[in-house]
């Protein structure tokens, strides 16, 4: 047992340490935020609080035959959300322990303002077995920057201990009844558990949190959490509601913390804090892009002669993508006029548009005679040229330095749709390279499965991309694994559908080298406002075929719809060039709106590869530096029974730039998905270059959410 227990623990750290690969310690809140939960709380109890915008946090915390896992997130200034894995010993029936999964919902509804405390509601578990399942509404007050007082009223499980009658009873005798969800014995979960929710007997809880530091933090609580479930288990002995901890800050955004627990048990944790809006190592470390150099001497004097000087003109273009090639953009056509400079280019650096933008006019205006006054900007994406950005020198040369040079040079940038603009000018020499490849190390993950935490391979993979025409393109990975537990899974799926996700780990048990994908890519323009994509090869790694998909998307509209269609065949297991004998016709429309600020939606409606039918719902927050978090659903003509455990498709996926860890740009990131679990309803084919996603980031509205960073 104690065996056992330790390696729970050693891959709990682990887990910590690849989902907080990217973490940053610079910067957070020192204060200690999240309890026990890993929201925000005191050690079991919620508060009134929220974390700052943004933040995401990983908690790992627990105490005798209790260990969470929780990945928590301020979507928005008020809401915070988590996921939480859970080891819990001896409550399953006939098993030494159960693995749990579920999801949380954090709302603070005010502010502390004056005497006012904050105030938050929030619903635990509220998707997942209903192991953790209770609501709250708490308030937090603090005297002045040391105390904090939280009270709360709760129900579910923190309505079990010192429980009187609902008050919510008085609108409606229905809130004192408690519908049961978790069974012992039963996989119960994957549901949103809507109809427990703020009904049963309720309880009162409360705590201090005292500051003497600002490293140490002082906890003290009572509970109204009576551990039902684990004391009738025998998990632990329940001796008193009282709770008293204390946390330490190592440095800021790293938490440890030590706890007296229930009158009998020494809890521990670890909070580790950061915030995509604070880079890790305090901005951008690569090279400054060139200072503006403003032209001099009367525009009268500004000659063209240099036009009609082929001699000239070929110094200038190769030297214009000599400097942009330095920095990363490469330069596909160029066109020189008297008064005009017009760039055709492609961007391999920047995570923000705005950005290689903002380098390629200050170049210009360096390397420009003075008489070329327009700068034509044309990103190249995929041989695609979603839109064309105009910018006169002379704003260029004035708000360099103008405190309020991020405003106003978007508002005289001026943005078109070229359509499909057919190529122009001079393609430079020996600067876009048909052939290119890349071997580096990949890490692959699979976190909290129903029966480990983490299962992750280590290898090295080789991209390779042939550049055939204008959009018109060969490309690849392999990998070979060096090191990894991805395969060591038993599970066998017992899904009644066709096996599209849940034989996952079969596909993960060939050590030779793996072809994950090798496609011929056509993308182009059919018209304005228009796009379009036709891929055919092996498309991912468990399915192969064809996918052909057009997107509608106006560049300065924040809605864009789509269409896509594939018929695609299951790969064999060794990833190899074989294949098995399932074929589907698989298919979706689309609609994308972009709120602004960050924050777009997604939903897609159509036929997935197990051929069900039915729509799926997402929403991301994405950063200026890149960032990504976000969490999706899809519901099926699929019932939950025929699912199987989880009863639908959910999950969270996050991208971490790795630019924003180095501080030096590139456009390399970490991807990884949490899902609960990995069934076949729902799942959709994993195509790597949908067309919204490749040119949402040189449209307007993305461009100017990001412009800020025009100047960098």
């Amino acid at each position: 047992m104690a065996r056992q227990t330790a390696k729970r623990w050693l891959q709990a750290a682990l887990v910590g340490g690849i989902a907080t690969l990217a973490a940053s310690c610079a910067g957070a809140d020192t204060r200690p935020l999240l309890g026990y939960y890993g929201m925000p709380g005191l050690l079991d109890m919620p508060s009134g609080l929220a974390m700052p915008d943004a933040e995401i946090g990983m908690s790992i915390a627990g105490f005798h035959g209790n260990l969470r896992q929780t990945l928590s997130f301020q979507i928005t200034p008020r809401l915070t959300g988590s996921f939480r894995y859970s080891v819990i010993e001896r409550v399953e029936l006939g098993k030494p322990r159960r693995y749990d999964r579920s999801f949380d919902l954090h709302y603070q509804l005010l502010d502390e303002k004056g005497w006012l405390p904050a105030v938050a509601i929030g619903a635990r578990d509220f998707i997942g077995t209903g192991i953790y399942s209770g609501e709250y509404l708490a308030a937090t007050k603090t005297f002045g920057p040391k105390l904090s007082f939280t009270g709360g009223i709760g129900w579910g499980r923190l309505g079990s201990y010192g429980s009187f009658e609902n008050p919510l009873t008085v609108f409606n005798d229905g809130f004192g009844t408690r519908p049961v969800t978790y069974v012992e014995g039963q996989d119960t979960g994957g549901l949103a558990s809507l109809s427990q929710l703020f009904r049963g007997p309720a309880a009162l809880f409360g705590g201090v949190h005292w500051q003497p530091t600002d490293r140490i933090g002082v906890i003290a609580e009572y509970s109204s959490d009576n551990y039902d479930i684990e004391t009738a288990a025998e998990v632990f002995d329940k001796k008193s509601p009282f709770n008293f901890g204390v946390q330490y800050a190592v440095k800021p955004g790293l938490v440890l913390g030590a706890s007296y627990m229930y009158g009998s048990e020494i809890g521990v944790s670890l909070n580790i804090l950061t915030n995509p809006k604070r880079p890790k190592n305090g901005g951008d470390h690569g090279p400054a892009p060139v200072p503006v150099r403003p032209r001099s001497g009367p525009a009268t004097g500004w000659t063209t002669a240099w036009v009609t000087d082929d001699a000239a003109q070929a110094v200038l273009r190769q030297g214009i993508a000599q400097v942009l090639q330095a920095d990363g953009l490469i330069v596909e056509r160029i066109e020189l006029t008297g008064d005009t400079v017009r760039i055709r280019y492609r961007n391999d650096r920047y995570n923000a548009a705005p950005q290689a933008m903002g380098h390629i006019a200050r170049a210009l205006s360096l390397l420009m005679p003075p008489s070329v006054e327009n700068f034509v900007l044309e990103p190249s994406v995929e041989g695609m040229t979603p839109i064309r950005l105009r910018l006169k020198r002379r704003d260029i040369e004035a708000l360099e330095n103008d405190p309020d040079g991020t405003a106003q040079s978007l508002a005289r940038a001026q943005f078109d749709d070229p359509g499909y603009a057919p190529g122009f000018g001079t393609k430079p020499a020996g600067v876009a390279k048909p052939f290119t490849w890349n071997i580096g190390p990949y890490i692959s993950t699979e976190l909290f499965d129903p029966d480990n935490p983490l299962r992750a391979d280590l290898g090295a993979a080789l991209a390779t991309r042939l550049d055939l025409a204008r959009g018109l393109s060969i490309s690849g990975v392999a990998q070979q694994k060096i090191i990894g537990n991805k395969d060591t899974s038993t599970r066998t799926s017992n899904s009644i559908l066709p096996h599209v996700r849940s034989d996952a780990n079969l596909y993960a048990k060939n050590d030779g080298p793996t072809l994950e994908r090798l496609t011929m890519d056509y993308f182009t323009r059919p018209g304005r406002n228009l796009y379009a994509r036709l891929s055919f090869g092996y498309l991912e790694p468990m399915f192969a075929g064809v996918s052909a998909e057009v997107l509608w998307k106006r560049i300065d509209s924040r809605l864009a719809l789509g269409a896509e269609m594939n018929y695609v065949t299951q790969r064999e297991f060794d990833k190899g060039f074989g294949l098995q004998d399932y074929s589907v016709a698989t298919g979706h429309v689309s609609a994308y709106y972009d709120f602004g600020r960050g924050y777009d939606a997604r939903i897609d409606v159509g036929r997935y590869l197990a051929g069900d039918v039915g729509a799926t719902f997402a929403l991301d927050r994405t950063f200026d530096n890149g960032w990504k978090m976000g969490a999706y659903f899809t519901l099926t003509d699929v019932s939950f029974a025929d699912f199987g455990e989880g009863a639908f498709d959910k999950g969270i996926h996050f991208v971490v730039p790795l630019s924003w860890i180095s501080g030096v740009p590139n456009q390399r990131k970490l991807e990884a998905v949490i899902q609960p679990i990995t069934r076949d309803g729902g799942a959709r084919l994993a195509i790597a270059n949908r067309l919204y996603e490749e040119v949402r980031g040189v449209h307007a509205p993305e461009l100017s959410d990001q412009w800020a960073r025009f100047w960098r």
